[in-house]
């Protein structure tokens, strides 16, 4: 069900999720203080709970990779999921529970992220308006910017944010891939990287001594059934991630 004052779906599942995911990363940390901490599952909204468990350490920046800018609020989501609006939630601007999961907020200023792999061309009037949403302070880095040379785009990315934080995550939603490559995501778009382009942009990111660990998000696995896909998965964080 929906919230009626915020729009949001399933708004008290979704706060004890984050807050329950927040407290076991942040237990992770402290029993593994010299790893870091790789976290997959579920949708973008896995941020909630990762986010303040890493804010309770301090400031830091986000390395956002996905097929859409995720910046919309109950009342402009169609569906009301929270994976619609994880990042508009993470730089201050949503739902007051949800903005309100880290005692600092915004949990991640504006000019503190990096948005990678967006879709910015041939929208529909909803697309196009969802990215006219995201404030001009954040940095982006659009899909056919990406595609046409993901290494450079990778390298900006890091240098952004090298210049203005000291820590910084990196979340990877698959559906950033073409569903060429990659159809077993939940919105697939057109005119994404293929696997080998998305792992040139992501090298510089995953290299970058500033990283403190990576999410994955929005796996298919019921529109897998041979497990190829999966495969192409594991192949590529295992090649990109030091």
């Amino acid at each position: 069900h929906r919230d009626p004052a915020s729009g949001v779906r399933a708004l008290p599942d979704t706060l004890r999720a984050a807050r329950r995911l927040a407290d076991r990363l942040d237990t992770a940390m402290q029993e593994l203080p010299d790893r870091r901490p790789l976290v997959v599952g579920g949708d973008c909204s896995i941020l909630l709970g990762i986010v303040p468990a890493l804010r309770r350490r301090g400031p830091l920046g986000l390395w956002f990779v996905d097929g859409h800018p995720d910046f919309l609020d109950g009342g402009a989501s169609e569906t009301g999921e929270t994976a619609d609006m994880e990042l508009a939630i993470l730089t201050g601007s949503g739902a007051t529970a949800l903005i309100e999961l880290s005692p600092w907020t915004p949990m991640v200023p504006a000019d503190q992220v990096v948005l990678l792999g967006h879709r910015s061309r041939d929208l529909d009037d909803a697309a196009a308006n969802e990215v006219a949403r995201v404030p001009p302070q954040l940095s982006r880095v659009a899909a056919h910017a990406l595609t046409s040379d993901p290494a450079s785009a990778g390298q900006r990315a890091a240098e952004w944010l090298g210049r203005v934080v000291e820590r910084s995550w990196l979340h990877l939603d698959l559906d950033v891939l073409d569903p060429s490559v990659l159809p077993a995501v939940t919105y697939p778009q057109p005119g994404g990287p293929n696997w080998e382009q998305l792992a040139l942009a992501l090298k510089p990111l995953a290299r970058s001594p500033q990283l403190i660990g990576v999410s994955v998000a929005d796996f298919r696995a019921d529109l897998d059934p041979t497990g190829d896909l999966a495969a192409h998965v594991t192949a590529l964080l295992s090649g990109v991630l030091p």
